[in-house]
């Protein structure tokens, strides 16, 4: 699905308390069960993602940082094939919770959580040789207050954090490769399209989520 920037509804999705409940909920759910929840996007999504930075031979001991984290799943997976140097940041604090109890109970201590709002990132948020977002800008894009002005302070951010030449990979399903292109061509070169899951409808075909790559400019 795409949209233009005047398209998308605010939603709830877009706000703070949303994520806040949602993950003490899921906090909760983890205490009674040792179930971390959702993977957003799925599986197959972490898979092509760490899949590509194999196949491009990014070095293991890169600076890797995944914005808004979640239940840390994204960072597992990247520790558990080798990824030494990693970091989590979500504006929940129940999120990063949760993730510190999923790094626990995967025995990851080494993967670095912490609570930061990526419009508003703090001085040691930099230099990173890759920034991962699953879905983070979507939900900033359906912010009830100024989404725009937030979709331009996200990148804004982004282009701060990420040293240059360094990667930026984003998952959306709220974005098409177009608008993608729009929303971060100033400051970021797409370096390639990676390949997803295509669905069927009326006869048409189409991509129900967009994966690209940028790199920061030099």
């Amino acid at each position: 699905m795409g949209g233009g920037e005047d398209e998308f509804e605010p939603s709830a999705l877009g706000t703070k308390e949303h994520w806040d409940a949602t993950y003490k909920r899921e906090l909760q759910h983890f205490d009674d069960t040792g179930d971390a929840g959702e993977i957003w996007f799925g599986e197959e999504s972490m898979s092509r993602l760490i899949g590509w930075l194999e196949k491009q031979k990014i070095p293991l001991d890169s600076c890797i940082l995944d914005i808004g984290t979640g239940n840390g799943y994204l960072l597992a997976e990247l520790a558990k094939s080798g990824y030494t140097d990693l970091i989590g940041i979500d504006y929940s604090p129940s999120a990063i919770w949760l993730s510190k109890k999923v790094m626990e109970k995967e025995g990851l201590p080494q993967v670095k959580l912490q609570v930061e709002d990526i419009l508003n990132p703090s001085d040691e948020l930099s230099g990173f040789h890759v920034c991962i977002d699953k879905g983070t800008f979507d939900a900033i894009s359906l912010n009830p207050e100024n989404a725009a002005e937030k979709r331009k302070q996200y990148v804004k951010s982004l282009h701060r954090i990420l040293r240059p030449g360094g990667l930026f990979l984003i998952t959306s399903c709220n974005w098409t490769r177009e608008e993608l292109l729009n929303e971060f061509g100033e400051g970021f070169l797409l370096l390639e399209e990676l390949p997803t899951s295509v669905f069927c409808f009326g006869g048409k075909t189409g991509n129900n989520v967009t994966v690209l790559v940028f790199q920061k400019k030099i």
